[in-house]
């Protein structure tokens, strides 16, 4: 019987049980956007508990989706809930969860502390989840519009302020850009496969009976606007301006959660759509990582602004990532492809998991009127708070994949896909990703040595002083950053096996 009815369920043509967290995630949205017209409390607790309460029913039905392993498809077939999308909205739905608890204290000070702040920051969410579970062109575009529009609010919140407001019309434009980009490309695939769904352009491309020429200008434009998502050289123009203007909370919130959802729109398009193509998105993709890896690691150097830096590093970062994709088929099979594309997710996921605490620790050394951006900021925090410094230090550590920390065991993880294809290409890219990344190891060392040999500035003399609850949230986000460097077998068997399910279907 129960055979039969997940049979049945898979076979519905609307089957709104694929669409429930999302359901619930409007819902929810919509409820607290009503509700906190009626808060009273300045700190905005009963919006704020009421937001993290949504959340973690909405990540346990992603967990639970995922644990029960099974494949469905809904809302006409464009709707798909595997094992890989529910994942993925997971590990977002956690990485909002504890942005927000990371922000509720920064925005408090900044007179942020609006009911708008989190119904945003849930249709953000909301956009992401739709993404990862996309099975369709337009239902991609969708998600990527829910989200996109509601970070373009986020990053103005602050009307009064000139830099964030500039941010947000720089993040406008060139998000509305990248939109068109993505856009043409797929209205492009559409007009070549005749089909909106991921698996029938797929069963198109197989047959090798359409316009190359057509399906070639569709996939540079595709690319193209997954580029500038992901924030890649030489669609990066936007992350150092977004970074450096927008508050704090909200440059977590763009650096956080949505490359998951980038992540899961490349992987469905490029390789549940068109795999049969991988040979020419894959020859885009090394030339995307290989610049990514040079700017991003060599702009990095000269910062001296600490979210500027980090968006600088966060181009090097995601391009480390794209090696993963670009060996998923070699020389015609994809005999690799479960590896190379489980590494690569395994690789932001865990990219994700350090960002939170970097930026979350960023706000927390924060104050009214100062904002602890600049390196210099940090000058003497090994002295002037030690835990807070080591907590640092583990962060910093991890991206620049230092062991035993979980970004080395990440960059370990594409390389080893890079060199299991036993191409002299791949070879080489792992060699270049390499010494790309010693490169990279300076500017985060760097960190470390101004936290413990620098004096502090008087600005900054003080002991930072915040509730404990962000103080714990910080130890466990760095205990997490070694725990899963020491003992990755678990995340990444399970990153393994939703690409593994995914690619099967």
């Amino acid at each position: 019987m129960a055979e039969a009815a997940e049979e049945n369920n898979t076979m519905n043509p609307m089957n709104w049980l694929v669409v429930y967290p999302e359901a619930l995630l409007l819902l929810m949205a919509c409820a607290v956007a009503l509700v906190d017209l009626y808060v009273t409390d300045e700190r905005r607790r009963p919006t704020f508990w009421l937001t993290q309460a949504s959340l973690v029913a909405v990540a346990a039905m992603h967990l639970a989706y995922y644990q029960s392993g099974a494949t469905a498809y809904g809302m006409q077939g464009m709707m798909v809930s595997d094992p890989m999308g529910h994942l993925l909205a997971f590990f977002a739905t956690v990485a909002v969860i504890i942005t927000i608890a990371y922000a509720q204290p920064y925005i408090a000070s900044r007179e942020m502390l609006k009911g708008e702040f989190f119904s945003l920051t849930m249709f953000v969410l909301l956009g992401i989840c739709v993404m990862c579970s996309a099975n369709n062109f337009l239902v991609v575009y969708l998600g990527l519009e829910i989200m996109s529009l509601s970070l373009y609010a986020l990053v103005a919140l602050r009307r009064d302020h000139g830099v964030s407001t500039e941010a947000a019309m720089k993040y406008f434009v060139l998000g509305a850009l990248a939109s068109g980009f993505l856009l043409y490309g797929l209205s492009m695939m559409y007009g070549a496969t005749k089909s909106l769904e991921i698996n029938e352009v797929f069963a198109a491309i197989g047959t090798g009976r359409i316009n190359g020429t057509v399906l070639t200008f569709g996939v540079v434009f595709v690319v193209a606007g997954l580029a500038f998502k992901l924030g890649v050289v030489p669609f990066h123009m936007w992350v150092p301006d977004v970074y450096q203007g927008a508050p704090t909370a909200v440059t977590l919130l763009i650096g956080g959660a949505p490359k998951l959802a980038a992540f899961a729109i490349t992987v469905r398009l490029l390789v549940e759509g068109m795999l049969g193509l991988a040979v020419d998105w894959q020859q885009m993709m090394v030339v995307l990582a290989v610049s990514s890896l040079v700017i991003g690691n060599l702009a990095a150097i000269a910062q001296t602004n600490l979210k500027r830096m980090l968006a600088y590093s966060t181009i090097s970062q995601m391009g480390f990532m794209l090696l993963g994709m670009t060996a998923g088929v070699v020389s015609g099979n994809t005999l690799s492809a479960g590896n190379a594309y489980s590494s690569a997710m395994f690789y932001v996921v865990t990219y994700v998991i350090t960002t939170l605490g970097t930026f979350g620790l960023i706000m927390f050394l924060a104050r009214g009127g100062f904002e602890s951006e600049e390196i210099n900021d940090l000058a003497g925090l090994g002295k002037r708070a030690p835990w807070l410094a080591g907590i640092m230090t583990l962060f910093m550590f991890s991206l620049a994949g230092v062991p035993p920390m979980v970004g080395f065991y990440a960059k370990l993880a594409i390389l080893q896909a890079l060199m299991s294809t036993n191409v002299a290409g791949y070879v080489v890219l792992a060699v270049v990703a390499v010494l790309l990344s010693l490169v990279g190891a300076f500017y985060y060392l760097r960190i470390v040595k101004v936290m413990y040999f620098d004096e502090p500035l008087a600005a900054n003399a003080s002991r930072p002083v915040q509730g404990s609850g962000v103080s714990a949230l910080l130890a466990v986000n760095g205990a997490a950053v070694l725990v899963f460097g020491l003992l990755p077998g678990g995340l990444m068997a399970m990153c393994r096996d939703a690409i593994l399910r995914a690619l099967a279907t």
